[in-house]
């Protein structure tokens, strides 16, 4: 975890921002001032949650689809389909309101172009697909996503202000 001083406005006393790393399927849930973030996204799909009457918001790192296709699921927040109930429930359990949720995702490149389409299986683009119907099941909109593409991302909420900033090899941070 790095951390770093921040002036807090109110009382003009240093606050500490914590980074908080969220790994390959898994999640977590911080409160401001503290940061989610999670890297190496290619096929994989970054989910923000953010509550910003609270300012409490949660970081998932999708890698696969749907956990109706294995027998054996020893880890849900891997899954689309599982890992975005576990998120909300943990928000709320933090102090966060479902009903204020806003949502952003990033990642679910193609990360290997070029090769025999059978053997691609499109892992991206069903992450994708089932991250947005998810959602909209639950009755959360996208305020904002960075999908799609060949490159692989690394993606960060800041707890403070809602504020999702996408860093990409090669191409310009994007805050969305």
């Amino acid at each position: 975890m790095q951390v770093s001083p921040v002036r807090s406005a109110a009382v003009n006393q240093p606050a500490t921002v914590t980074e908080v790393q969220v790994g390959i399927a898994d999640f977590k849930v911080a409160s401001q001032p503290d940061r989610l973030i999670t890297l190496g996204l290619g096929s994989c799909v970054g989910l923000t949650l953010y509550d910003p009457s609270t300012r409490v918001g949660g970081l998932l790192h999708i890698m696969l689809p749907d956990s109706t296709q294995f027998s054996d699921v020893t880890k849900p927040a891997k899954f689309a389909d599982l890992g975005i109930p576990l998120l909300i429930s943990e928000i709320r359990r933090k102090g966060g309101r479902v009903s204020n949720l806003q949502a952003k995702m990033a990642g679910g490149a193609q990360m290997f172009s070029g090769l025999n389409e059978k053997f691609v299986l499109n892992i991206g683009e069903r992450n994708i697909a089932m991250a947005k119907r998810t959602l909209k099941d639950l009755g959360i909109v996208i305020l904002a996503e960075e999908v799609g593409g060949n490159r692989g991302r690394t993606m960060i909420l800041d707890t403070e202000n809602g504020q999702v900033i996408i860093r990409t090899v090669g191409v310009q941070m994007k805050v969305i």
